[in-house]
């Protein structure tokens, strides 16, 4: 018998702050409350929303990229986020048409790229604060924008009162579009935020109150029955299990995880162990050590600056890490983890802590420069996760500042999604490499 496969659809906006992630989270407990098994998806390189979704819905939530996946991951990971569910919702990424200046692996990263591809229809969350009828302009301009995307039903956020929604629904009715809701400007749903987005789902209080609560709300303002009825599957054939989209960096990969070390791909996790490797989770903020017999350590992103006093005091720890870095064992940290592997870390504050001195960078939370983007990189030498010459694609989102790039070698050479040359990036020194750039995929 064939496994089942979740119907889809997609969550976007015209714009960033529109209320996306609050109407996904609020539909994702509320239908998981009625008892649907619902699943999730993101559109584009993001770790905290779809660690609320996981929350929200119990399942974990892929990410699905057209830029930096190629089809054949894309199509995977749908199928695999999908299997076994009843209902998949995936939510978008700033505003729905909005990617970046030049085609990657496929497409420009905007979500109307996954809608094309998938046929998951779009609903659109619109906020109506200061506008009435003009939002049915907003709306017929996204529906008809792109052939290939079909914008099938509407959600109204903000609204101030019966006679706004009244308005700006009948303007909407004569397009043809349904609205499927209105959320109340209802103040009270918004979940705490910090400097790269919302606080982690793991550090959030009463996190399921929370969304109980938005379920709630969100069920009472929005039609479940009719909004579900737009999702249509999405089965590429043949249906496989994904190509693992990095190659694991060894056999017993011992992984970094605590709040100060959280920022993973759950496609890259997936990868790994379906190509036969281990993955073994130690938490360094507890001072836990990488088990003995870990032939790699990976240091992923997160939030190290918050808590570079713990992680400097953290001696079993560093003693552990040095002992593996002297055996040969490959060691690979990305943003956060790329800072807890260099010499110092000064926090926001201005203190320097004193990190594991692996690479000879320096690093500063003080000095504030926002780095964000799509890269396309290539090794410039033998590394964990391929030979000299391999080309990954990735993500770059930090405000950390180099203040020391010290004497070690640099790993890559970038280019940004626009082509512009970034030159070299990131530290090598023997088996221990790192950078502030979040991998996705290999290329090609």
């Amino acid at each position: 018998m064939a496994e089942r496969i979740a119907p889809g659809l997609i969550i976007a906006s015209p714009a960033s702050g529109s209320g996306k992630t609050t109407l996904t989270l609020g539909l994702l407990a509320a239908f998981r409350a009625r008892g649907l098994d619902v699943r999730a998806a993101k559109s584009g390189p993001d770790y905290i929303d779809p660690a609320f979704h996981a929350a929200a819905c119990g399942h974990p939530s892929l990410n699905l990229d057209s830029w930096a996946m190629e089809p054949a991951l894309v199509d995977g990971l749908a199928a695999q986020a999908a299997a076994g569910g009843e209902l998949l919702i995936c939510e978008a990424l700033m505003g729905l048409f909005d990617g970046v200046a030049r085609v990657g692996a496929w497409g420009n990263g905007a979500t109307a790229d996954l809608a094309a591809r998938t046929g998951w229809p779009v609903v659109l969350v619109v906020d109506g604060r200061g506008a009435s009828q003009s939002v049915a302009a907003v709306v017929k301009g996204f529906a008809t924008y792109r052939d290939d995307v079909r914008v099938a039903g509407v959600v109204l956020n903000n609204i101030a009162s019966p006679r706004h929604r009244s308005l700006i629904e009948g303007a909407i009715d004569a397009l043809g579009i349904p609205v499927l809701g209105a959320l109340p400007r209802t103040p009270g749903h918004a979940l705490p935020e910090r400097h790269l987005g919302l606080v982690q789902a793991s550090e959030t209080d009463a996190l399921a109150e929370r969304l109980s609560t938005l379920g709630a709300w969100v069920e009472s303002h929005v039609d479940l029955d009719r909004l579900a009825a737009l999702a249509v599957p999405y089965t590429p054939a043949p249906i496989g299990v994904a190509p693992p989209a990095l190659p694991p960096p060894g056999q017993r990969i011992a992984l970094a995880s605590d709040a100060a070390f959280s920022f993973v791909y759950p496609h890259v996790l997936a990868g790994w162990r379906s190509a036969g490797a281990e993955v073994l989770p130690f938490s360094p903020l507890a001072d836990q050590a990488p088990g003995a017999d870990a032939d790699a350590v990976v240091l992923p992103g997160g939030y190290p600056e918050l808590h570079a006093g713990r992680l400097s005091a953290a001696q079993t720890f560093k003693a552990r890490m040095r002992a593996l870095a002297a055996q040969g064992a490959a060691i690979f940290g990305e943003c956060g983890g790329y800072m807890t592997l260099g010499e110092v870390l000064v926090d926001a504050d201005g203190q320097a802590h004193e990190m594991l001195g692996l690479l000879s960078v320096q690093t500063s939370f003080a000095k504030r420069k926002l780095h964000l983007g799509y890269r396309l990189v290539t090794t410039l030498s033998d590394m964990a996760l391929g030979p000299a010459g391999s080309r990954f694609r990735g993500h770059e989102f930090h405000y950390a500042s180099v203040l020391s790039p010290g004497a070690d070698a640099p790993l890559l050479t970038a280019e940004a999604a626009d082509g512009t040359d970034l030159g070299p990036l990131g530290s090598r020194r023997g088996s221990v490499a790192g950078s502030f750039l979040h991998l996705i995929a290999r290329e090609g």
